[in-house]
């Protein structure tokens, strides 16, 4: 390495920098105090287009061909995938040390016990410690005559190691990266030797702008006043201010100690490190002087912070897309983040909050320190570490030393190091304490895990208010993240709303295409692929806040895969929040919400009425204790003292008279609404609102009752109100006049549904029967509600939720209520085929509905096996009612002299049968196509033959479908030929 330093010469100390230049270079420095590895990224980079423009293209092209050949004319088309893909998007860190730039010069990543030489001759090592890694210096290129480092776009350097510190320093270094913009960001404090010192100079001499963070403790650090001294002098300072603004950064105020920020950190503050008065003065000054950046970070605006200050850095870069790419996706996050609005009159739980706060990040800031009373001490012991076996002696080594250093500073560490065999929050072990008799009991111990470890889960009881709470939670933090993504829990549709995280992380989860040449990934491994790539996104250095809402099972319903597969690791930036209504989820000590306390709950109740007489604040005591304190029930209440001129006591004797028209409870069932019949009575009296204000049977009532069968998710309101004016009513007899009127009256009843959808719906949010959402035009109902709505058990609501959907439904806007209406048609797993419709409407359905939903599921999102499941299903139905059409009939017709005696529903009706054949035959050529796509060669064989067979049929040879489907077989029968040819030994 001497010799080669020797040829190239003395590498010079300043280099020149083009403010357009596009050129980057990273210095990454592995396990050193002061910078982290680079990921690079070929989607989200700015220069993403010139490194791999065929790697995105073609997959985007591929599915999009894929998806509309089937719809249309389902050929079969194969799609090549370009194989840079990977290389493109590779993110190891340990790979990046070693690229060499085009200079010539590569720098690996250094070690924080390297020992460095203090001059070239030196060759001393410090004895217990061992040189890991080196600095490489490769040969340049005869073509470059200048031997220097590449100048990088962004310097970035901060003092201290508070946690929320290091997590905005690391978020702003990596959105600069994704962005395309080379970025060195170092603490100079951490580092222990000379060299490092050296090459920290030296990216500070190189780099385009400089990036100052402030704290409250930055004066008092001599590298953060020579930082700001060396960028002013440059005019390229650009400080962002942390904890402080730029109106506490004045020279009097800090010597002096005025002020709630000065009186504990200010002072003479360059006696603390021995420098000069004047030197840290113009440093101080130099900050008023730059007029151009304002970039504050407190009172939480991280992402307004980091995202301005990208836009602003790409702007004078020259990267114009950069900007329009982070205006793009700030619009959308705007429109799309939250799927509720935020609560005005949410009541309570701090303490919770707090809590929250402490689980996620390891640390209380602000206003909740005061609000978090008290944290229980935890014994002291070693860090947990969950792992399949022992682990590394250097792990367990690296452990015991920091473990013997804490106790000797007299603090408990609380940073949970994680080797790469530990466990990723997979299900708990079956570990069983084993007694000296040498049995072992049954009971399985439980894990807690450590605080600030990134993931949180709420348990309580429905209607407790566990949505609340964490959506309280997400809009006061959501600036500590880029984005919230809110997941539905529930088992059938949880893996769908994952999956549909694409749209925000930017990524493709299509199925991969395959060549003809090379056996295709099985349905599971393409399943497993697409949830890695999320999964991927998820574990970068960006922080994302991840909710899952009302998780109903561990296991997803579908293939019984543990839901945590589809998580990130956690004590990564990513945080998770899972509400349930289960006591315990795997290893996590859940954070059980309790009922409101007296004063929130009679606050609640209350709404604009505070001024209460005695009996009447007894008598909302009363109704407490009845609602047993469910906050759901406290709300209603509220809101229908809010709304209507009555007291408590008139309410509480309305609500006691008002009969529950649940049907009597069987004795096992073990409902969330048998323990609360009051609430039961409280919905009746909602109801009886409801008639009176708009008649007997009104469409607010009858949208409650519509709205059980939907799945949950934000339900539209033409849909929803479509549903429920379907309702049969029980009176079906209507006088002639009135049936004359509704016939002329019916160019007006546009104008007049929207206005009565608006009123209805407007009447159930008032009311807080149910909640309006992010998304125009939807609302959706509380999970207690929709248990009621289905328990009531009003007849024709399924059908007449299905043939809303199925009339007005979209398949990419609306697929979960699809899929709803499909479970009800259908029959899956073990459920009963809930409604039945008529073979015209069958046919239109398969046609309109299930293939098209059958056909994105499986491309656009990698869900093979239910979508696969989906067409098995709709194949079956279709059997089963041309069973039906074939069957001999006995009709009056058969006992006819002048007609010739039919024998089957097919011959009366043939035309009906030969489209319900030709269905069939479509359903089966689909899936044959998919069963190829995943490598069932043998059942795509045989499901495409029976197609041809039913097309030849009836279609004859020469047709041209029966032509379409001879040649899927002829391509079938090819691949097969040509993957066990290549796949043979």
């Amino acid at each position: 390495m001497e010799e080669e330093i020797s040829k190239l010469g003395p590498l010079p100390n300043t280099t020149s920098r083009n403010l357009s230049s596009s050129s980057s270079a990273f210095f990454s420095a592995n396990q050193s105090p002061f910078f982290s590895p680079r990921s690079s990224t070929c989607r989200k980079s700015a220069h993403s287009d010139e490194l791999c423009p065929s790697a995105t293209t073609n997959a985007d092209n591929g599915d999009a061909s894929l998806e509309s050949e089937l719809l249309m004319s389902i050929r079969y088309a194969s799609v090549d995938v370009c194989p840079g893909a990977e290389a493109c998007t590779s993110s190891d860190p340990l790979k990046l040390g070693t690229v060499s730039s085009s200079t010539g010069l590569s720098v690996s990543p250094l070690s924080s016990n390297e020992v460095l030489p203090q001059n070239g001759c030196s060759k001393q090592k410090s004895k217990g410690k061992r040189v890991e890694r080196s600095l490489e210096i490769e040969i340049p290129p005869a073509s470059y005559s200048s031997n220097r480092l590449r100048s990088c776009d962004v310097y970035v350097g901060f003092y201290g190691r508070k946690p929320l510190l290091l997590r905005f320093a690391n978020w702003l270094r990596s959105e600069l990266e994704v962005q395309g913009l080379s970025c060195f960001l170092t603490d100079r404090s951490r580092c222990r030797n000379s060299r490092k010192h050296n090459i920290v100079e030296k990216a500070m001499d190189a780099c385009t702008y400089g990036v100052v963070i402030l704290t409250k403790k930055s004066f008092r650090n001599p590298y953060t006043i020579e930082e700001l001294r060396f960028f002013s002098s440059k005019k390229n300072l650009v400080p962002i201010y942390f904890d402080l603004g730029p109106d506490d950064c004045l020279v009097r105020d800090i010597v002096e100690k005025r002020g709630e920020v000065w009186e504990k950190y200010g002072g003479e503050l360059w006696l603390l490190y021995g420098g000069v008065e004047k030197e840290w003065k113009d440093a101080l000054g130099a900050l008023s002087r730059v007029d151009e950046w304002k970039l504050e970070a407190r009172d939480e605006q991280w992402r307004h912070c980091i995202l301005r200050a990208v836009s602003l850095l790409a702007l004078r870069l020259g990267r114009r897309s950069v900007v329009d790419r982070v205006t793009k996706w700030r619009e959308k996050a705007e429109k799309e983040e939250f799927p509720f609005p935020r609560n005005e009159n949410f009541v309570g739980r701090k303490k919770e909050i707090s809590e929250l706060e402490f689980m996620l990040f390891g640390d209380v800031s602000g206003d909740a320190e005061r609000d978090y009373f008290e944290l229980k001490a935890r014994p002291r012991r070693k860090n947990l570490t969950i792992a399949w076996g022992r682990t590394s002696s250097i792990d367990e080594k690296q452990r015991d030393r920091q473990s013997e250093s804490s106790k000797r500073k007299g603090k408990e560490p609380i940073e949970w190091r994680e080797s790469e065999k530990v466990i990723e929050l997979s299900q708990p072990q079956q570990h069983t304490a084993k007694p000296k008799n040498g049995r072992r009991n049954g009971r399985r111990r439980s894990l807690k895990v450590e605080y600030g470890k990134g993931i949180a889960c709420v348990s309580g009881d429905s209607g407790i208010g566990k949505t609340e709470l964490v959506l309280e939670f997400a809009y006061r933090y959501h600036q500590r993240y880029k984005m919230v993504l809110w997941i539905g829990g529930e088992s059938r549709y949880i893996r769908q709303n994952y999956m549909n995280l694409w749209s925000f992380l930017e990524i493709d989860v299509g199925v991969e295409s395959c060549t003809e040449k090379t056996r295709p990934k099985s349905f599971e491994e393409q399943e497993e692929a697409a949830i890695a790539r999320i999964r991927k996104e998820l574990m970068r250095n960006i922080p994302f806040l991840v909710v899952i809402d009302n998780l109903e099972s561990e296991k997803d319903w579908w293939d019984h895969k543990h839901v945590m597969d589809l998580l990130p690791r956690f004590g990564g930036e990513t945080h998770v929040i899972i509400c349930t209504r289960l006591s315990r989820i795997m290893n996590l000590e859940p954070l059980r919400l309790s009922y409101l306390s007296g004063v929130e709950a009679m606050a609640l109740m209350q709404g604009i009425v505070k001024d209460q007489s005695v009996s009447e604040i007894d008598a909302l005591r009363v109704i407490e204790e009845k609602l047993r304190r469910l906050t759901l029930g406290l709300a209603i209440v509220g809101a229908i003292l809010s709304e209507l001129p009555i007291t408590p006591s008139r309410l509480l004797d309305t609500i006691n008279r008002m009969p529950s028209k649940v049907p009597s409870w069987t004795g096992r069932e073990n409902h969330p609404l048998r323990r609360n019949n009051f609430l039961l009575q409280l919905f009746e009296v909602c109801f009886s609102i409801f008639d009176h204000a708009d008649g007997p049977r009104s469409l607010a009532t009858r949208m409650v009752l519509a709205s059980g069968w939907f799945a949950p998710a934000p339900i539209p309101l033409p849909i929803l109100a479509g549903a429920a004016k379907k309702i049969p009513e029980k009176k079906r007899h209507r006088r002639l006049w009135r049936k004359i009127l509704a016939s002329l009256a019916c160019g007006l009843t546009s104008s007049f549904a929207r206005r009565s959808e608006a009123e209805a719906s407007s009447l159930l949010l008032r009311f807080n029967m149910a909640r309006n959402c992010t998304k125009q035009g939807c609302i959706q109902f509380n999970h207690l509600v929709k248990l009621y709505s289905r328990k009531r058990g009003i007849s024709g609501v399924p059908q007449a939720m299905v043939h809303a959907v199925i009339a007005r439904g979209s398949i990419s806007q609306r697929s979960d209520h699809i899929w709803a209406a499909c479970f009800l048609l259908l029959g899956f797993g073990k459920d009963p085929i809930v409604v039945e419709l008529k073979v015209t409407q069958l046919l239109l359905l398969v046609k309109e509905v299930i293939l098209p939903l059958a056909i994105r599921t499986f491309v656009s999102f990698s869900r093979c096996n239910a979508a696969m499941e989906l067409l098995r299903l709709c194949t079956d139905a279709l059997e089963a009612t041309d069973q039906e059409l074939v069957t001999p009939v006995d009709k009056w017709l058969d006992k006819s002299l002048c007609w010739k005696p039919i024998q089957t529903n097919a011959q009366l009706n043939p035309c009906l049968w030969q489209d319900l054949a030709l269905a069939r035959a479509t359903v089966l050529e689909v899936r044959a196509k998919l069963m190829v796509r995943g490598g069932k060669f043998d059942i795509g064989d045989d499901l495409i033959r029976k197609a041809v067979y039913i097309r030849t049929s009836i279609c004859g040879e020469d047709h041209p479908d029966t032509v379409s489907a001879r040649d899927t077989l002829t391509k079938l029968t090819r691949i097969i030929a040509t993957v066990q040819t290549h796949t043979s030994p």
